[in-house]
């Protein structure tokens, strides 16, 4: 039987606040409480347990395999928890932050858009967005909520699909009429592919034939930029062949900026957009589930 005297929530929470928050100072701040009882508390929770949680060094706290299994539960547990308690006050309207990870082109054309929106809708709840073209992790990144573009991974996190935007290569004019136009894929060998800095210098790129077969081919280069927009800019300049998506240069295709290369092997890569976020059962806070909602309904991408 579980001993009345502990209060598992307040654990919990407090828990959930040193992983959101980085570490135990910036927990104590939000609960109200010193950096030296919120690490009791949570040694506390450790002892009775009988498992570490967090794997603590001189700058930050580091969840174990056990602790981020606990964490995501956690916060299950205390959405479902807020609630109940909102429920119970009869009151619905969403209320808090929502912290929002998402690629910077989708950010720019699809979500920024958007927000004002939102935000006249759900006047109880901020936003707070972070663009970056590098997946980041949602619990270290503190995020709500991270929108991702491309095959998901298998993990623990609830996606939900956005939509689909298609996948183009593209260079400008004076790189093309200097270097030739590839004609199949295995002509990439021969050209100067733009790539990204968090991938790998030697890169893949997938395309599909005019049967339905995929085809991977890998692509090197000596550019290359911390987000599609960079990307982009890079390719306009002349430097190299980039692969983007449709959406990022549609107005440069259309004033000559760019030109589309290789169509026959690329209109049918299609990209798939996800929303992803911790939780389970369809349980979330009220101010994220909100957000989610909208999303669906109001994100239109092509």
């Amino acid at each position: 039987m579980r001993r009345l005297d502990i209060n598992c929530f307040a654990e919990m929470n407090v828990f959930v606040r040193v992983v959101e928050d980085g570490g135990y100072t910036a927990a104590a701040k939000h609960c109200a409480m010193t950096p030296s009882a919120v690490s009791k508390l949570v040694s506390r929770l450790e002892n009775r347990l009988g498992t570490r949680l967090l794997n603590r060094s001189t700058r930050r706290q580091l969840l174990t395999p056990e602790g981020a299994a606990f964490y995501e539960r956690s916060v299950t547990i205390l959405a479902a928890l807020d609630e109940a308690e909102q429920e119970a006050a009869a009151s619905s309207e969403p209320q808090g932050t929502v912290r929002v990870n998402c690629n910077v082109d989708i950010g720019r054309l699809y979500l920024l858009p958007l927000l004002q929106t939102f935000l006249r809708l759900h006047p109880g709840v901020s936003v707070e967005v972070f663009l970056s073209d590098e997946v980041v992790d949602l619990i270290s990144a503190r995020a709500d909520v991270a929108i991702r573009s491309g095959p998901l991974k298998s993990s623990n996190l609830v996606a939900r699909r956005l939509g689909e935007t298609r996948a183009l290569v593209v260079a400008s004019p004076a790189y093309l009429a200097a270097r030739g136009i590839p004609k199949t894929p295995a002509d990439l060998a021969d050209h100067t592919c733009l790539g990204f800095t968090f991938s790998p210098p030697m890169m893949e790129w997938g395309f599909v034939s005019a049967d339905g077969q995929p085809i991977p081919v890998a692509v090197a280069g000596n550019a290359r930029a911390s987000d599609g927009n960079a990307v982009r800019d890079l390719a306009i300049l002349g430097l190299g062949l980039a692969r983007v998506g449709f959406c990022q240069v549609e107005q440069d295709l259309a004033e000559g900026r760019l030109l589309s290369v290789l169509e026959d092997f690329v209109p049918s890569a299609k990209t798939e957009v996800h929303a992803v976020y911790v939780g389970q059962g369809g349980k979330l806070p009220t101010r994220v589930r909100a957000f989610m909602d909208f999303l669906a309904a109001n994100l239109k991408i092509h």
